[in-house]
Parts: structure tokens; C-alpha cells; sequence
């Protein structure tokens, strides 16, 4: 009963998380009008301090200042902050101009290029039908290039940034919450100066438009710490497998979004570029289950109990 209770929460969190990932256009929308890294200031700073309020209250400081006293440990979150701080500012400012296919697009596809980064970085051996998985999507990047002669360079960045930032952060043990803290805090002096300049040159939109936009604003931290909050509590109750299958949850619903509500143009040549990145996952998928049920099978039929 336990088991299944965690089971029931575990996968409420995971919808959680990836449905607030996914409707987060919605919100970035609703701010449009504030210059792009203006927000991205108001999320590493509110997110700061909605994330130390929370850290305090549970009692995660003492794995906060454990990471202070490991300059290595240090150092890869100073990377990571930076890539992460990309990977938003590309996200925030795509919304903005419309181009929230683009961003579906780069989630799509960043299962995939995790798997490549895998076996670059990692030495990890692909297995055929991968193979034939990230061939897909590198063909409907390519059947992009050559319609429009440039690539869906919104999609990529996306892409590419988010997966750097999750091989490295694999590598650095550090627990979710506490790690997302040290990275906003790391790049939180750079935003307090980017506000302070703002100011100064009159183009600050916080404070001087309205009480709305301002409220908004400060939303920032929570539309960045809770869907965090909640993954955090679906991988303590979920196996890797299930969590995969959440992933592609958001970025669905993104692409909802794009067409449907804010009517973004689908025309034949981005359905060819979908169409061939999902058949990619498609494949990638289902070879990955089949692998895995080919693992437990084997297991079974090795174990002690069966010798």
C-alpha cells in the first residue's frame, strides 16, 4: 500500500511539473512587454528568494553550505549556472517573438541530443535502432537547412543547452533544490547589476509601469521553483523509465499552444521536421523499453533463486 501510494503521488508531481513546464508560455507571454532580460533578471532573482525561503523551511541549508566547501563541486555549478541562464533567456525572448513552435521543437528533439552528448562525453555505446533514432531527427534539422537555408536555431540552442546542462549536472552530486539555488545565487550579483544599470538608463520596466506587471514579475521565481519542487518529488517516488514518458508532456503541450491558441503558421515544411523527430523518438522509445525488458528478463532468468 505504501508502494502504491508512492506511486499515485509520484505521478501527480511528474504531471505537475511537466504541465507548468508546458503551459510556462502562457505566463512569459502575459510579460512580453518587458524586455527579455529584464525577466530573465526578475527569475534568477526571485527564484533566489522563494528557493532560500523554501530550503529554510525544510532544512536543506547545511547541504547548501556543504557545497561552499567544495570548490570543485563550485566550480561545475558556475558552469552550469551560465548555461542554464542561456537556456532561459533564448526560451523568454522565442515566446516573445512567436516562435513557441521553435521551443516545442528543441524539447522535442533534446532527449535525442542527450543521447548523442552521451556517447561523445561519455563513451556510451549506441545501439542500432538509437542510431537510427538520432538519424531521423538530424534529417528533418537537415530538410530545414536546405528549405529555408538556415537552421531552427531557437530549437537547437534549446536543445543543446539543456542537454550540456544535464550531463553536467550528472556529473556533479548535488541534490535538485539545493543546486538550483547555489546556481541562481552564483549569477545573481550580475542580475542585481544588469537591474541597477536598467535603472539608470531609464529602460527599467519594474516599478514603473504597473502593479500587475510588477506582481508578474515577481511570479518569475514561483513559475521556476515549483514545477522544480514537484520533479524533485516525482524522481524520489518514480523510476527513470516512468519520468521518461512524462518528459514529452510539456513540449506536447507547448506545441498545443503554438497552433491552437496563439496560432503560430504549421506550415508542410515544419510538419516534415516534426514528423521526422517524433518518428525518431518513437523509435528511440520503444527500443528503449524493449532494451530494458530484455534487461529484467535476463536478470530473472540469471538470478540466485533460479540456479
Amino acid at each position: 500500500m505504501a508502494e502504491d501510494k508512492d506511486l499515485r503521488q509520484g505521478v501527480i508531481f511528474a504531471l505537475a511539473a511537466y504541465t507548468i513546464w508546458g503551459i510556462a508560455p502562457v505566463y512569459f507571454k502575459s510579460v512580453a512587454q518587458v524586455p527579455a532580460f529584464e525577466i530573465l533578471v526578475h527569475r534568477i532573482i526571485w527564484s533566489v528568494v522563494f528557493l532560500s525561503l523554501f530550503i529554510g523551511f525544510t532544512g536543506r541549508l547545511g547541504k547548501v553550505v556543504a557545497v561552499f566547501r567544495q570548490p570543485r563541486l563550485l566550480g561545475g555549478l558556475m558552469i552550469t549556472a551560465l548555461i542554464i541562464s542561456l537556456n532561459w533567456l533564448v526560451f523568454i525572448w522565442a515566446v516573445a517573438e512567436g516562435r513557441i513552435l521553435e521551443t516545442s521543437l528543441g524539447y522535442f528533439v533534446n532527449p535525442l541530443i542527450s543521447v548523442f552528448l552521451g556517447m561523445i562525453f561519455l563513451s556510451e555505446r549506441l545501439r542500432p535502432m538509437q542510431w537510427l533514432a538520432l538519424s531521423f531527427a538530424g534529417l528533418g534539422v537537415l530538410y530545414q537547412l536546405i528549405e529555408f537555408g538556415s537552421l531552427p536555431w531557437v530549437g537547437l540552442v534549446l536543445a543543446f543547452s539543456f542537454g550540456f546542462y544535464g550531463l553536467l549536472r550528472k556529473q556533479l552530486v548535488v541534490e535538485a533544490v539545493p543546486g538550483l539555488f547555489i546556481e541562481t545565487l552564483i549569477v545573481l550579483p550580475v542580475g542585481l547589476i544588469a537591474l541597477g544599470w536598467m535603472q539608470s538608463e531609464g529602460s527599467l520596466v519594474f516599478g514603473h509601469q504597473s502593479l500587475q506587471t510588477d506582481l508578474l514579475l515577481v511570479a518569475a521565481g514561483l513559475v521556476t521553483t515549483f514545477p522544480l519542487l514537484f520533479f524533485a518529488g516525482a524522481a524520489r517516488r518514480l523510476t527513470l523509465s516512468m519520468i521518461g514518458f512524462f518528459q514529452y508532456l510539456a513540449p506536447s503541450i507547448t506545441f498545443v499552444l503554438a497552433v491552437f491558441v496563439y496560432e503560430e503558421p504549421l506550415d508542410s515544411s515544419k510538419l516534415v521536421t516534426f514528423g521526422m523527430i517524433w518518428l525518431g523518438l518513437l523509435l528511440f522509445t520503444g527500443e528503449s523499453r524493449l532494451a530494458r525488458y530484455r534487461q529484467r528478463r535476463q536478470a530473472m532468468e540469471t538470478s540466485p533463486a533460479d540456479l
